[in-house]
């Protein structure tokens, strides 16, 4: 079955090296918390907040060993009034056994605002 795995991450200004790595940290808590491998993984949607436009966060998943061949697209996300800046947002589709409930979502920095729900089941 494959389920979808949610992160998300915010950085502190629009400079490639924050994008790369805040979204490396994400992605490498979010594979690690989920006991994901590069081959369960079908396919990775990454968006970013108007203001980030400094690189693409994907080319952080290039830097993950065994990830070469794992689809993944950047976009923008919606601007909505009032909406988080500066933020990361993951969607990484996966085979898994997993129930939909054990899924474990991963929020870094502002992002946690986002669904404060999720990160109150213990940090995921």
């Amino acid at each position: 079955m494959t389920r979808g795995i949610r992160g998300a991450t915010t950085v502190h200004e629009n400079e490639e090296k924050l994008i790369i790595n805040n979204t490396k940290l994400l992605v490498d808590e979010m594979v690690q918390k989920n006991n994901i491998m590069a081959t369960d993984v079908s396919h990775v949607f990454i968006s970013v907040t108007k203001d980030l436009n400094a690189a693409f966060p994907a080319k952080s998943l290039r830097e993950i060993p065994g990830w070469t061949y794992v689809p993944v697209m950047c976009m923008a996300e919606i601007d909505v009034p009032g909406s988080l800046p500066a933020c990361i947002r993951v969607m990484m589709v996966v085979n898994t056994t997993e129930e939909q409930k054990d899924v474990k979502h991963i929020f870094h920095n502002d992002a946690i605002k986002l669904r404060p729900d999720l990160v109150n089941r213990g940090g995921e």
